[in-house]
């Protein structure tokens, strides 16, 4: 399975987990878990995703996101699992 950590910080607005998650079913890419908060303004949703069925390479995907997150003001990440267990490994 190749799965990807998908982060989202932001100021809240409308229409975010709808953008988002629009982007990835459109793109044959499964929520296996997801978490979103919003901290009085302020918008935080962490996912894990499988990506085995997409047909677009990590990077694509990684950079489009950043895209939409840009469109509508936040900042979208995407890490893959192995990369990102590395890194907060303690």
């Amino acid at each position: 399975m190749k799965k990807t950590i998908i982060t989202v910080v932001g100021k809240d607005t409308v229409g975010i987990i709808a953008k988002v998650c629009t982007y990835l079913a459109n793109n044959r890419i499964n929520i296996l878990d997801i978490s979103q908060t919003i901290v009085q303004d302020y918008f935080n949703m962490m996912m894990i995703a499988d990506m085995n069925d997409s047909s677009k390479p990590f990077s694509d995907v990684s950079e489009e996101l950043k895209q939409i997150g840009e469109e509508i003001g936040v900042v979208i990440r995407c890490q893959r699992e192995d990369i990102f267990k590395s890194m907060h490994r303690v």
